[in-house]
């Protein structure tokens, strides 16, 4: 094997850190590997090479000594500890390309795995979002089967190690030089073979159920909120432990009210006499209705704002406010004597801006802009 200075071979400094080793390792690696080097007849010489290199420069003592001695320091056959080990060589692979191929040499399957997390959309009225309300919903979900207490095998038995794995979950496939690690065929990475399955689960430890749970809702909750319930989610696989539930509110349309926040706003129809003259109304709350007092000379637009008719934040913080706005309606299926009385107050009012100031200064408004267009 090529006896160049292993710094060299990585491309690093001397005084590099096993990180910066690492990565040009990485990246020497990648760039010679012999399967996607087939046709370059030096490309696994190279990669061995490389591997020689990370294997003592990442080792703090088989570095030290051979920053001290060179090669002779590291050579097994000069008596020096360390050297390039075929044994070692899948343990560094691992290392390194562990993300790529899945983990690195010798590491076990984890414990069981988790359930998945499930949602639900409830709908709520504004009503019940606002106050809070308790509610029965039903889910269906995967549970853990009660006869064999989630673990697939049949009463009086249980599952047994799988002989193809050992019960890792995972084997070692040798492909060309190197190995690497894979789900094991026959258990599909559970590590665990029941010869005996559950006659009610059929061995899969979970059944197909539906729930009903209890949902207390808070009060202020609005669109997009969530209520997790921890542990009600699915059963997971092998006695695994349950996932999570997580209910999201959907807060339907209101026939009056329209929720923005923490504020209510609605249309408050108001007739032609009241806005002119001026007038009290009943307008709805949420707690009931409160009387509203309209100043002579409203038009459409105007807000009214009632503090603390809102919403609390469920988050907490003070109450919004309802704003209501007015919309002036205009008078229909006149009388007669209606439409007489109309045109007679039209032209009491005729000839005066001070009636309809809006109207007045739209006009004008309008006027310049055509006067503008001609210059």
């Amino acid at each position: 094997m090529s006896k160049r200075d292993y710094y060299e071979v990585l491309g690093v400094e001397k005084g590099a850190d096993v990180k910066d080793i690492k990565k040009a390792y990485r990246r020497v690696a990648m760039k010679y590997h012999p399967d996607r080097n087939p046709d370059a007849p030096d490309a696994d010489e190279k990669f061995k090479e490389a591997t020689e290199a990370y294997e003592i420069l990442s080792d703090s003592e088989k570095r030290q000594a051979y920053d001290q001695y060179g090669h002779a320091g590291v050579d097994p056959q000069m008596g020096a500890g360390g050297g390039f080990s075929g044994a070692n060589f899948s343990d560094i692979f691992g290392d390194v390309f562990g993300d790529i191929f899945g983990g690195g040499g010798g590491r076990g399957r984890g414990g069981p795995q988790r359930g998945s997390d499930l949602r639900y959309t409830l709908d709520i009225s504004l009503e019940d979002a606002v106050r809070g309300t308790t509610v029965q919903i039903r889910v269906p979900t995967l549970t853990a089967c009660d006869v064999c207490d989630g673990s697939g095998a049949k009463a009086g038995s249980e599952p047994k190690n799988c002989g193809t794995c050992g019960g890792v979950g995972q084997v070692r496939m040798q492909q060309g030089f190197f190995q690497v690690q894979q789900t094991c065929p026959t258990c599909r990475g559970k590590g665990k073979i029941i010869s005996d399955p559950c006659n009610k689960c059929h061995g899969h430890g979970r059944v197909e159920e539906t729930k009903t749970l209890s949902v207390k809702v808070p009060p202020g909750v609005d669109t997009g909120d969530r209520i997790r319930l921890s542990g009600e989610g699915e059963a997971g696989p092998d006695g695994g432990p349950a996932g999570d539930l997580f209910v999201q509110m959907s807060v339907k349309d209101h026939p009056i009210f329209e929720r923005d926040g923490k504020h209510l706003y609605c249309e408050v129809p108001i007739t032609f006499g009241d806005a002119a003259l001026g007038g009290e109304l009943e307008v709805p709350t949420l707690d009931g209705r409160v009387k509203l007092k309209i100043p002579a000379g409203t038009q459409t637009g105007k807000l009214f704002r009632l503090r603390g008719k809102g919403v609390t934040p469920v988050r907490g913080g003070s109450p919004g406010d309802l704003l209501c706005r007015a919309v002036v309606e205009t008078p229909v299926n006149l009388t007669k004597r209606q439409k007489e009385l109309l045109a007679e107050l039209q032209e009491s009012m005729g000839g005066t801006d001070k009636h309809a100031p809006r109207q007045s200064s739209w006009f004008e408004g309008v006027k310049n802009f055509f006067d503008d267009m001609k210059l």
